[in-house]
């Protein structure tokens, strides 16, 4: 599918799929919404403690770089699993540029081991960050009570509906701990509902910038 960056309304850059019509980010703004949904309505709920977080779409790897740089910034120690069944080319991921945008240039190589390193294996990417990357379907998660968090970040259901459905949403629910914290930036009904048929209590919350709300499901 042919695919393009196209910058975003907080001047940072996305990678658009233009046969679907969909971004790997908002447009209204991908740094934006990375810090707004999966930061301030998920990481910052567990500041005093360390924790394993799986990602839903590992995709350009800027919500794994910024919860690496509140990592570093709070001393947080953090495992990150992220998983992603298509992975992002190096030459796209260079023109996205993250570590300018984010005035974190200091830790550009930080970001770029983040996409250099070896898939299946866990990586220690500085004394507070181990990430471990994973390639492979999002169905096929099967783990127990192993998370903390989860940044549910794949494609829109518009474009891939198989992927917010009750069997998804209940491997989440049994990979997370107990009071473990899944937030989305989707707020569709049919969503939410599909969570709270396998266990969530689900909250809306006030969405990023161009989105109404957003969701946060607790186990």
């Amino acid at each position: 599918m042919k695919r393009k960056i196209i910058t975003t309304a907080d001047g940072s850059k996305t990678i658009q799929i233009e046969d679907w019509n969909e971004q790997y980010h908002s447009t209204h703004g991908a740094i934006q919404e990375a810090y707004h949904v999966f930061i301030k309505n998920g990481l910052s709920l567990f500041q005093d403690q360390g924790l394993a977080i799986l990602e839903i779409g590992f995709g350009t790897g800027l919500n794994a770089f910024i919860t690496f740089l509140e990592a570093e910034k709070f001393g947080l120690k953090i495992t990150y699993n992220g998983v992603e069944a298509f992975p992002v080319k190096m030459e796209e991921l260079a023109l996205l540029d993250y570590s300018k945008a984010l005035n974190a240039e200091k830790f550009e190589p930080h970001y770029l081991k983040m996409h250099e390193t070896s898939w299946g294996a866990l990586h220690e990417v500085s004394d507070n960050f181990r990430l471990l990357k994973r390639k492979m379907d999002f169905r096929d998660i099967s783990e127990s009570e192993e998370y903390n968090l989860i940044y549910f970040d794949a494609f829109g259901s518009r474009v891939q509906p198989e992927l917010w459905t009750e069997e998804i949403f209940l491997a989440m629910y049994n990979a997370l701990k107990v009071e473990g914290v899944l937030v989305t930036y989707a707020a569709k009904g049919a969503v939410r509902r599909a969570m709270q048929s396998v266990g969530f209590t689900v909250e809306r919350l006030p969405g990023p910038p161009g989105k109404r709300e957003m969701l946060r499901a607790t186990k």
